[in-house]
């Protein structure tokens, strides 16, 4: 049971029919009145918790309070605990039973301050000796609606995303799938939530980086009950992004014709199915069903809508601590798209971090660190309106039909309240330095700073080593060339090149590659914002700067695996010094020593025995000013 901070009386997770509650007994107003103070969510899990599952339980608090999960048996007897204060905001602890016996279980958030009776807030959790009867597919919905989006729900959401991505802070996590994060029974809390076997029922996710979002706001609103949909929207080009039709899951039969006729209208080939299990019934079955449906009709275009548009799936947020939350998306305005999963307060001269993830066409999922070389920001009003968005609230109308909240409706409720057109009217410089501001609110040691963007810089490069290996692995496996478009359609297509190639990413490694090599002079730029060594003066700051990139970009190195088989090392010094190079090393028709720059006649190019066809060596000889100029053409 999750209880809304504003309105504590009210159980936001009723499940029609049910045997019992799915949290038990509280102990009256008091206790509602308590939990509301600490703005607290409370979820156990599974639904229906019972002797042959684990017991998993979070406790999610809008404020940073200091305090202490138990779990304490029939018995009365303490199993677990945590002190483990995560996230923030919203701030969560959790704790897991991988045995739970059968009978009434506590769960107690123990605070280190506040008023006595408020000190502790405990919830009945009761664990049933037999397995409980899973939930059933319905035929007005793809899901059965249960539950509401609201503050509570989407602390949660924002919970779950944090754990489900959740890595030390120096590692650069990459999954092969999406699937493989949620099968992860130690990062995903609604693992088999339902009671249904749902997570190794064989369900095959594989989204790009615009699905990425919506597959796992769809997932999370098929576990807990609650209402999603999603708009048919246009790409943009010479004109931004214009969404249409909104399409719940209540109208999933007209969705499906819809995504169809839009697949047919852009003459692409649909995507594969997501799962095996297109010919099986129940709930499972549907959700998976449906997934290929979501694919096919949403795409990066569905985040870049401008700011001030109501029509839309997302909406823009202002740049505080407070929004920028896990589960908040950032469009770039060229069409690439991440999700925040985690946000690293300032700390002992430390900087800020803020961590997201996204997903690529060959279906990776990876991690990165929030800077400028990850995080593209334009303002011009063809290519929509860039920025941090979050998803748009999705109500049941008077009328008992699922819609959206407007921006303006947004703003007035106070489950929500975070509509912002802040970004619209930021340059680009602005922008960033906005968001310097907002991860890292305390002056940075400029050193310190500077090693960070360079720490940036070695996760971004280590990423990219994992897609030319996907292609050389491409080459290898006998398909023949991949077909290269035409002009801008490069950085947006299907097949193979979409698959393979990398000039979206080699164009983010060259301006990446650029705030790296001029960042001594963004230090002088604004000096205001570091912490000045005493006596030196800003030119001294700004030569010392440049002299330690000369020093630690050599010492920075990665390995890739040559046309042979046999592994090559390369610094950052040596791409740095690359960087004309990488301006033509997208094509996963050349081989793997030219995508990485290697000189003609050196050892290290001795291996290269594959070569693009002429044809598609003279695109990009002319697409070139693209990538020399660090700027994406507008779509055709």
């Amino acid at each position: 049971m999750i209880l809304t901070r504003y309105n504590p009386a009210t159980l936001l997770l009723v499940l029609a029919g049910a045997l019992f509650a799915l949290l038990g007994p509280t102990t009256g107003a008091k206790a509602s009145t308590c939990e509301d103070a600490a703005g607290l969510a409370i979820l156990p899990s599974p639904l229906s918790p019972w002797k042959g599952a684990p017991l998993r339980v979070i406790f999610v608090a809008e404020k940073p309070i200091a305090g202490e999960l138990s779990l304490v048996a029939p018995d009365g007897s303490v199993v677990a605990k945590s002190k483990d204060r995560q996230g923030g905001p919203p701030y969560f602890w959790y704790a897991e039973v991988k045995a739970p016996v059968a009978g009434k279980w506590e769960a107690s958030l123990t605070q280190e301050s506040g008023s006595t009776e408020c000190r502790r807030i405990t919830r009945d959790i009761v664990v049933r000796a037999e397995r409980p009867p899973g939930l059933q597919e319905t035929p007005k919905s793809i899901w059965p609606i249960r539950n509401s989006w609201n503050r509570a729900t989407e602390n949660l959401f924002s919970a779950w995303i944090e754990k489900l991505f959740a890595d030390p802070l120096d590692a650069t996590p990459e999954w092969p799938a999406l699937h493989k994060v949620l099968r992860d029974r130690s990062r995903n809390f609604l693992f088999n939530y339902l009671g249904l076997n749902e997570d190794e029922a064989g369900v095959i996710l594989r989204p790009d980086c615009a699905d990425l979002p919506y597959f796992l706001r769809a997932y999370f609103a098929m576990k807990m009950g609650l209402p999603f949909g999603y708009t048919i929207c246009s790409r943009g080009g010479t004109k931004a992004p214009k969404c249409f039709q909104w399409f719940s899951i209540e109208a999933h039969e007209t969705a499906q014709a819809a995504a169809s006729e839009q697949d047919a209208a852009a003459s692409e080939t649909p995507r594969q199915p997501t799962s095996p299990l297109t010919k099986r019934s129940g709930l499972v079955a549907a959700f998976a069903r449906y997934l290929p449906t979501l694919a096919n009709g949403v795409h990066s275009g569905s985040a870049r809508t401008l700011a001030a548009d109501n029509n839309t799936d997302y909406y823009p947020v202002p740049l505080s601590q407070d929004t920028l939350r896990p589960g908040t998306i950032y469009a770039d305005p060229y069409g690439h798209v991440l999700m925040i999963v985690q946000r690293v307060p300032e700390s002992g001269g430390a900087a800020g971090v803020i961590l997201a993830v996204d997903g690529q066409p060959d279906g990776t999922v990876a991690r990165k660190r929030y800077w400028r070389g990850n995080f593209l920001f334009a303002q011009d009003p063809n290519l929509g309106g860039p920025g941090f968005k979050r998803f748009r609230p999705i109500v049941r109308d008077k009328n008992g039909a699922l819609r959206r909240l407007t921006n303006n409706e947004i703003v007035k409720d106070p489950q929500h309240g975070d509509f912002s057109l802040e970004q619209s009217r930021l340059g680009v410089e602005d922008f960033y330095d906005r968001m310097d501001d907002v991860i890292s609110p305390e002056p940075l040691d400029p050193l310190r700073a500077t090693e960070d963007a360079i720490t940036s810089l070695d996760e971004q490069v280590k990423v990219r080593v994992t897609s030319i290996e996907n292609g050389r692995k491409f080459q290898n496996s006998g398909h023949g060339d991949a077909q290269m478009p035409d002009g801008p359609a490069i950085f947006e297509t299907t097949g193979a090149w979409e698959d393979f190639s990398t000039p979206s990413r080699d164009l983010r490694l060259l301006i990446a590659l650029d705030v790296v090599r001029n960042f001594p002079d963004r230090v002088a730029r604004r000096p205001e914002r570091y912490a000045m060594p005493q006596g030196k003066s800003v030119a001294e700051v700004q030569s010392e700067l440049q002299s330690a990139l000369a020093s630690e970009l050599p010492k920075y190195t990665f390995t890739y695996t040559r046309s042979d088989g046999s592994s090559w090392t390369l610094s950052l010094q040596d791409v740095a010094d690359r960087m004309a190079d990488l301006e033509m090393a997208y094509n996963p028709n050349d081989c793997v020593e030219l995508r990485w720059g290697a000189p003609a006649g050196s050892q290290e190019a001795s291996t290269c025995k594959r070569h693009a066809p002429s044809v598609q060596r003279a695109k990009m000889t002319k697409y070139r000013a693209w990538f020399h100029e660090r700027r994406r053409p507008p779509r055709a």
